[in-house]
């Protein structure tokens, strides 16, 4: 078993550096990682279970240690998740409140926003949420019930772990998927169109 200790990184290294440990080491069957912050070993575990890999983490101490085990039969390793067939839009939001100057006022557009998004139909893929937009997604927000019905449809959301770690807000996440840096620009690569909000 392959012991990595990633601790003191800061995303995207610990998915990176498991993803290139696993291509340079293409038979490994199980193996450890150590790490020192939940949004790192979620990315991770992820990460691995993306790869084939049945997971599991414990937290000790500040520690995160996640454990991973592939069967002999694992194949080949899946591709990144595709967006749907035809024209995929991913929306990058990176505030809580749309414009400058009245932020009650900023919040009521965001609100609004999210509301509309449904509008797009079927080419909305993926809405990605970074630093202060990581709130959008915290319980006890207007914003929650928006979000939880995008994904209901099938919306992809992408909530930044380290945006909620620096937050403190990772227990306080209430909808979508806890992701890293490399999975933001891997989506904004593979979208047929991107908008910045």
């Amino acid at each position: 078993m392959d012991h990595l200790n990633f601790k003191g990184l800061e995303c995207p290294q610990p998915v990176i550096r498991t993803k290139s440990f696993l291509e340079e080491a293409d038979d490994c069957l199980a193996l450890v990682v150590e790490l020192d912050n939940l949004a790192a070993a979620e990315n991770v575990t992820r990460f691995l279970e993306g790869q084939g890999f049945a997971t599991s983490y414990c937290e000790k101490d500040a520690l995160f240690v996640v454990s991973a085990e592939r069967s002999q039969d694992h194949g080949e390793v899946p591709l990144p998740e595709a967006p749907k067939a035809g024209v995929s839009v991913a929306v990058m939001i990176t505030h809580n409140s749309i414009g400058t100057g009245d932020l009650v006022l900023g919040k009521k557009l965001m609100l609004n926003f999210l509301k509309t998004l449904p509008e797009m139909g079927e080419s909305l893929w993926r809405v990605i949420m970074v630093n202060e937009a990581v709130k959008l997604a915290c319980r006890g927000t207007e914003t929650l019930a928006e979000l939880k019905a995008l994904e209901e449809k099938g919306v992809s959301l992408l909530v930044c772990g380290s945006c909620l770690e620096h937050f403190g807000l990772m227990a306080e996440k209430g909808v979508g998927q806890t992701t890293n840096m490399l999975d933001i620009v891997t989506s904004l690569e593979v979208a047929d169109k991107v908008i910045n909000l």
